[in-house]
């Protein structure tokens, strides 16, 4: 008998948090790498925020367990922040806060999933999508998206992949890692054929704040009463308010799949860090110039990187609308300078141009790399740079 578990068997680590290590371990060793891999804002959390969590310290609030769906002044600041941004309205048992967005698509998939219930993913995918199905015994089902659609999912697609096991569908918009945005008539198409057949929506929309260049994000919950009861909203703190490390996400919904994940949680992590949950209360309820701030920010680096990645010989990059990552199609530069595949390419980048981006094999889409512009213009122009001129070396070589 073995030790580990056969589910695991099929459960790959994070192709970023994988890169970041290999990059971390580059850097202790003295040598000077320059990340473009996580996607992880750059910024510091706002000092008002701070200021909450040591206040919530000193006043006793962070020693003890809280309920396991969270402080009720933190759900309420769910309930008010959603409506003020989305006009939606939810109840109290109708939200969930957890130890990031992460872990409430973790306790969602645990509490909704039977054996070999399928879950429609729309590739390229975030990584951890696939492996949370499988780790909830269901199976995921990936639909192929294409570039001349911007890789977003059609209904002809979803018809060609649905079948009697069909339980969910996971929505990204803004995309991680495309940036690509939904447009209203496409959300709508996507939302009135899932309701249709009775497929749960899966609305991940952590970054729906960062959206650039005058592009709208819209939330699919927003379009008809009968697709926000089929749809699960998730978000978060971590992306628009610089909070990664802080941990605290959250979803809403059909109150009878909240309450089987507020059951899962209560046999996991019991409840969300204390001393988080109210840093978060201060992000979701106080001044929202830091979103904006960062946005502003991230919008600059978008488009000073963009025209500098796709002068890059055998880059082929759609510029997104939103998100903080950039997604080329490098299968020809990476043929150019002499790799089989785009995943040795990025190896190469890594060990010998000094610079740490993440394949696209880990999304779903073997022939692209993900840049994230989550980090300061000057890094990430030297990076790119350095990418540049490590491409054309090599096609000289």
């Amino acid at each position: 008998m073995g030790l580990i578990s056969d589910r695991m068997k099929t459960i790959g680590p994070s192709v970023t948090l994988a890169t970041s290590a290999k990059a971390k371990q580059l850097k202790a060793a003295g040598i000077d790498v320059i990340s473009l891999a996580v996607g992880e804002p750059d910024f510091q959390t706002a000092d008002s925020i701070k200021q909450a969590a040591i206040q919530a310290i000193e006043n006793g609030n962070a020693s003890y367990y809280t309920p396991t769906p969270g402080v009720p002044a933190l759900r309420q600041a769910v309930l008010k922040r959603t409506a003020e941004d989305l006009n939606l309205d939810y109840e109290d048992n109708q939200v969930i806060v957890a130890d990031g967005a992460k872990n409430v698509l973790y306790n969602l998939f645990q509490a909704i999933l039977n054996e070999k219930d399928e879950v429609l993913i729309f590739a390229p995918y975030w990584v951890s999508y696939t492996e949370q199905v499988k780790l909830a015994s269901g199976t995921p089902v990936t639909i192929s998206t294409e570039a001349k659609n911007d890789y977003k999912v059609t209904v002809a697609e979803l018809d060609a992949a649905i079948t009697s096991k069909t339980k969910a569908l996971i929505l990204n918009s803004p995309s991680n890692p495309t940036g690509m945005i939904y447009s209203k008539e496409e959300l709508l198409a996507i939302g009135n054929w899932a309701v249709k057949h009775n497929i749960l929506i899966v609305s991940d929309e952590i970054y729906g704040k960062l959206i650039y260049n005058g592009h709208e994000f819209i939330s699919i919950a927003t379009l008809s009463d009968e697709i926000k009861a089929q749809t699960i909203l998730v978000n978060g703190v971590s992306k628009s308010y610089a909070m990664t490390g802080w941990r605290i996400g959250y979803a809403l919904g059909n109150p009878e799949i909240i309450k089987a994940m507020i059951d899962v949680a209560s046999h996991s992590t019991s409840n969300p860090t204390a001393v988080s949950q109210y840093a978060a209360i201060e992000a979701l309820t106080g001044s929202q110039e830091i979103v904006e701030k960062m946005r502003l920010a991230f919008e600059e680096r978008l488009n000073t990187a963009y025209p500098l990645l796709a002068a890059i010989p055998g880059f082929e990059v759609i510029k997104p609308h939103g998100a903080f990552y950039l997604f080329p199609n490098v299968r020809q530069a990476a043929l150019a300078c002499g790799f089989t595949t785009v995943d040795e390419f990025v190896d190469g980048i890594l060990m010998e141009a000094h610079v740490a981006v993440v394949q696209g094999s880990g999304f779903g889409s073997k022939d692209n790399l993900r840049i994230s512009y989550a980090t300061d213009l000057e890094t990430l122009t030297k990076g790119i740079e350095r990418i540049h001129q490590y491409v054309l070396s090599k096609m000289n070589d």
